[in-house]
């Protein structure tokens, strides 16, 4: 695609702002991200595998395929896509707009692209970025302007954070917060294959190293107890790896000290793993104060979880109306109704139960002790034990839902609809 005349200029003075060598001094260090390359020819492949092993590529996972942008729509076709493609393209510019065009509907609104083409024209590259690529990069192309091209779409302080986070709450104690939080994060790292970490905000009780069966020795209070050192090194070094895409930020469950907290003491560890990480789990403790109240606040999402009795709804209803007179702008929670069908327990309907909280119930997550007591015996998530079985079905309909993710190649809510009518008639 030929450039127009009056646009001679700008394309020259474009192509020239192309360095032709990169000052890896000024490379930033690539986020906790997922990133898949789809190549067309043997070297472009290496030199994405080799930029997957620089040292500012260590948090990323990146995987590399062949096949260009066609082995892209057929994969993502069937597969959730990451957090950034890298993608090789021929010079037959029609050919790869219709691609793109494809490959879109296919795509979750949050995944950035990058491509790499042959075509060397600024007209083509208004198009692309009026398309919604983020960056284009002239073939060939070498490791450092790969990494380069990465790491400055997480860098611009003008771009949003890369974190969204989602705060789990029990409106009573013991009413399984923490369990749903944390089948919920394995579930999301599983499905969508980014990065995920779960942060255990209950430093006395927590109960997320025994569930994921890690003991680390530091975490959440090394964090939060030198606010002036925390950064993005610190935060790796205190990180659990529970899984390829799945991390842990646990409590001490320790007595030995008391933990009373200002209201800002969170403030400091919550931006630096949005900085770094795309889905963030806050495992908040049953409890009313300052901190845990700004921690609820300012999450991107809060999940509520109630069993279904009187007590529940009461405390659901005043922490309920509580935030949305404090997030007046965002969703209300969802609604996540646990341990249902207690046998011989006098209950509130999960549907009467949300109606009198004005809100529809995410889902109702039957009780089924042998399912839940033999995971946390044996310190696995509900997927692992049974993948088959509705509750894991229901984690990760909650897991899409709460990503913030298009519902494309995802769970459908239709599908918790269906899941709450079969057990339905399974309890009948």
């Amino acid at each position: 695609m030929p450039a127009q005349n009056g646009d001679q200029d700008h394309a020259s003075d474009w192509l020239d702002a192309v360095p032709a060598v990169i000052d890896t001094a000024s490379l930033r260090p690539v986020p906790r991200i997922s990133v898949q390359a789809f190549c067309l020819n043997d070297q472009t492949a290496k030199v994405a595998e080799s930029a997957a092993e620089d040292r500012r590529m260590a948090k990323a996972h990146v995987k590399v395929h062949m096949g260009g942008i066609p082995a892209a729509i057929e994969f993502y076709a069937q597969a959730p896509t990451p957090n950034l493609m890298v993608l090789e393209v021929g010079n037959d510019a029609q050919k790869l707009l219709s691609d793109l065009d494809q490959l879109a509907e296919y795509c979750d609104s949050g995944t950035k692209v990058v491509i790499i083409g042959q075509i060397n024209d600024v007209a083509f590259y208004r198009e692309l970025m009026h398309r919604g690529v983020s960056e284009y990069l002239v073939a060939p192309v070498d490791i450092y302007q790969l990494i380069g091209a990465i790491g400055s779409q997480y860098s611009d302080p003008a771009t949003e954070p890369l974190g969204r986070t989602i705060a789990f709450f029990g409106v009573k104690g013991g009413c399984g917060a923490s369990t749903v939080a944390h089948n919920v994060a394995w579930s999301l790292a599983r499905s969508y294959r980014n990065e995920v970490t779960v942060a255990d905000l209950d430093l006395p009780f927590g109960t997320a190293g025994l569930d994921f069966n890690q003991d680390p020795l530091q975490g959440v209070y090394e964090a939060v107890s030198a606010p002036e050192r925390l950064d993005e090194t610190l935060l790796d070094r205190i990180l659990s790896k529970c899984s390829d895409h799945l991390s842990l930020l646990a409590a001490p469950a320790s007595l030995e000290r008391t933990y009373d907290y200002s209201e800002a003491s969170f403030d400091g560890l919550l931006d630096t793993m949005r900085s770094s990480t795309p889905s963030i789990i806050l495992d908040v403790p049953h409890a009313w104060n300052a901190w845990v109240r700004k921690v609820l606040v300012s999450s991107d999402q809060v999940v509520i979880v109630a069993e279904p009795d009187l007590a529940n709804l009461r405390n659901a209803k005043n922490v309920i109306d509580t935030l949305k007179q404090l997030r007046p702008n965002d969703n209300p929670p969802m609604l996540v109704m646990n341990r249902v069908n207690v046998p011989k327990r006098p209950e509130i309907k999960p549907e009467e139960f949300a109606t009198a909280l004005g809100l529809n119930a995410q889902c109702a997550i039957p009780f089924e002790p042998q399912l839940f007591g033999t995971a946390a015996n044996n310190g696995q998530m509900v997927g692992e034990v049974d993948g088959r079985h509705a509750v894991s079905d229901m984690f990760a309909a909650i897991a899409q839902v709460v990503s913030g993710r298009s519902d494309g190649n995802k769970i459908k809510r239709s599908a918790i609809n269906s899941l709450l009518s079969r057990l339905k008639r399974k309890s009948a």
